[in-house]
């Protein structure tokens, strides 16, 4: 079963109606990256209004959707969350027939994602300081992962004799196979065991930290998203890339990476588990290696020397 990490209750919005809210979108099988935004989302809100959500009036959410914009003049990602969850919230949680809610419409930004290079993906994984994070890191990357997916990793996903792993109930609830490389198979034996915990590949800390030699982590749940977030943020600033780098940027530039060593656009759309090529086909528009190719098909096919034709 997922890792459903919530966020931190705030003064205004706690008790059965964020409860309530959190199972909603459990129950409407919402990923674990979706239940914690859109819960922020409307905490967000509360906390700006000062009342708890199911308290605020229609007057009151048009005017922080204007704030929003105006004022603090949040990016289209974080619109879209805000508005997501929100959304959510008044038409499944706590249900208002109000007109704002169909009124609020964001212009859709064909936005490309950030990619790093496989040198840059070496320099955070040798920066971690860590084992544990060290792992995670290459382990999301080599197989493309989204953070969820690579946190909720299962001793018995890994097939080592088919070296396959199975990640199950991925976006969209759908299940797929991705290949995996000896190299990450042996990470990842090397560092299990220094927990050997019997189902999580990578178990959330005990109390300090640290387990001693030979002690069998009994850890509930999966290491928190907040910790491989917190990590990454902080290893990218110190190496000062000068881009936003999340942990979605290492799947994105193995989407990349294995494009630009030629491998083909449906393979790579089986393996990231996208339902259409056409969220794959963006990754084109990232690497120069097609436009190289053309150039020089188009080098062959118009190499005529009209100028001298008689």
């Amino acid at each position: 079963m997922a890792n459903y990490e919530k966020p931190a209750r705030s003064k205004y919005f706690n008790g059965p109606i964020y409860d309530q809210m959190a199972e909603d979108l459990q129950l409407t099988g919402k990923a674990q990256r979706t239940v914690h935004g859109y819960l922020r989302a409307v905490w967000q809100l509360a906390d700006h209004c000062c009342k708890a959500p199911d308290q605020i009036t229609e007057t009151e959410l048009r005017r922080y959707f204007l704030y929003l914009r105006n004022q603090k003049k949040s990016a289209y990602g974080t619109l879209r969350v805000a508005l997501s969850g929100v959304q959510f919230f008044y038409r499944t949680t706590c249900v208002r027939d109000w007109n704002v809610l169909s009124m609020l419409k964001l212009k859709n930004e064909n936005t490309l994602p950030e990619v790093i290079t496989r040198q840059q993906v070496r320099q955070i994984i040798l920066a971690a300081n860590t084992q544990r994070m060290r792992v995670f890191f290459w382990t999301v990357y080599s197989l493309g992962l989204r953070l969820g997916e690579g946190l909720n990793l299962q001793v018995g996903d890994i097939d080592s004799q088919r070296k396959m792993v199975h990640i199950h109930r991925g976006k969209g609830a759908k299940d797929r196979y991705i290949p995996i490389s000896q190299f990450t198979i042996d990470a990842l034996r090397r560092y299990w065991v220094t927990h050997q915990h019997p189902k999580f590949l990578f178990p959330a800390d005990g109390r300090n930290h640290t387990l001693k030699p030979g002690t069998v982590s009994v850890a509930k749940t999966p290491m928190s998203m907040t910790s491989a977030q917190g990590a990454i943020k902080k290893i990218t600033k110190e190496l000062k890339f000068g881009k936003r780098v999340t942990m979605h940027t290492l799947r994105h530039s193995f989407a990349t990476h294995l494009l630009e060593a030629n491998v083909s656009l449906r393979v790579i759309q089986q393996y990231l588990g996208h339902s259409s090529l056409m969220t794959t086909i963006e990754y084109l528009h990232l690497t120069d290696t097609a436009q190289q190719d053309a150039r020089g098909t188009i080098e062959k096919l118009f190499a005529w020397k009209i100028d001298e034709a008689k």
